[in-house]
């Protein structure tokens, strides 16, 4: 049996769990100063995200680099497959992203929204996750309503 084929029938029949470089890569860059970034990234590695962090003292140089405009702005940046993440995106959100790959430069969540991964506390309010191309075209990709706020699905219309 030739060498290439045993090869990648050992690559076929190891088991995927096993391969840590199958979970999706992603770069942050954030202040060394800023806590709620460290929740974010506690919150993408407890749902499967490998994440390299990067200490950064001008976050303004990388998000402009990087196609962020200013009213799209938050606290950190980051990158994964291609995509610019900017602020408090959830991890399933960003996953949708990566698995329906739309024509977006990236997504992002405006401000410091209470409520959003790294910034849980009392009182968490509505927030919408933003896809933003190239040009400054943003929609909405995803809405998160805190789960006290929303209403049961009986008493839905």
């Amino acid at each position: 049996m030739p060498l290439y084929t045993l090869a990648l029938a050992a690559l076929l029949l190891t088991p995927l769990a096993t391969r840590a470089d199958e979970r999706p890569f992603i770069q942050v860059y954030k202040s060394p100063t800023c806590g709620c970034c460290v929740g974010w990234i506690d919150h993408l590695e407890a749902n499967g995200f490998r994440v390299e962090a990067r200490d950064v003292e001008d976050m303004t140089t990388v998000k402009r680099a990087m196609g962020v405009r200013p009213e799209l702005s938050s606290c950190h940046t980051a990158q994964v497959g291609g995509y610019v993440i900017e602020g408090h995106v959830p991890a399933q959100d960003i996953a949708r992203l990566l698995r329906e790959r739309p024509a977006f430069a990236g997504l992002a969540v405006p401000r410091m929204p209470i409520g959003s991964p790294g910034m849980e506390g009392p009182n968490p309010e509505t927030y919408r996750v933003l896809g933003f191309d190239a040009s400054g075209e943003v929609a909405t990709f995803a809405v998160h309503v805190p789960a006290e706020q929303a209403a049961p699905a009986d008493a839905r219309p």
